[in-house]
């Protein structure tokens, strides 16, 4: 895996009250990516399920039912 640089500008009075609390920017920065990668993640998969699920209530359940059983059947 490899490392890119990815930069920000902020205003200069929130750099210093940041190093004043002794805050660790980068790691800070980090997290907040890795949160909204998550973020998105989650909502593209809560977005699959829905789509899934539409197209699911339009199949009659013994209809589900059957190909169920006709896959066990084949193993």
């Amino acid at each position: 895996m490899g490392w890119v640089t990815v930069s920000a500008k902020i205003r200069r009075d929130l750099y210093e009250k940041l190093k004043e609390h002794n805050v660790k920017i980068s790691e800070v920065i980090k997290r907040a990516l890795m949160e909204e990668a998550d973020r998105r993640e989650r909502e593209e998969a809560r977005k699959s399920l829905d789509n899934a699920r539409r197209i699911l209530e339009k199949i009659p359940p013994g209809e589900i039912t059957s190909a169920i059983r006709a896959s066990r059947d084949e193993l």
